[in-house]
């Protein structure tokens, strides 16, 4: 059994008892959160869609730990115009571990 939710804006195919990273959620460590934007689920050959979301399906994670990525280095040059800029970047995450899928 998967299903696919949406989350921080970007889309994710998850099954019971996997762990990802998303885009930082506001809830504590160890907490459980309930990801109410399903798109799909699918349970051997019965696969049910939405249009765009499916009512009633909800899938349920346990908050594992927060951070940052890391680093993603930036650097933009002009050539013979004397211009150099170096910049960073570190994206924060929630890492998640889903425990159940439940709906359709």
């Amino acid at each position: 059994m998967y299903a696919v939710i949406k989350t921080g804006g970007k889309q994710y195919r998850v099954e019971p008892g996997a762990k990802l990273r998303v885009e930082t959620l506001e809830a504590e460590e160890g907490s459980t959160v309930s990801l109410d934007e399903v798109l799909m689920i699918a349970d051997g050959d019965n696969v049910s869609v939405g249009s765009p979301l499916l009512a009633g399906a909800s899938v349920k994670a346990t908050v594992v730990a927060h951070g940052r990525g890391d680093k993603i280095r930036i650097f933009k040059m002009r050539r013979r115009k004397h211009y150099q800029k170096r910049m960073g970047h570190r994206q924060n995450y929630t890492e998640i571990q889903i425990e159940s899928i439940s709906g359709c």
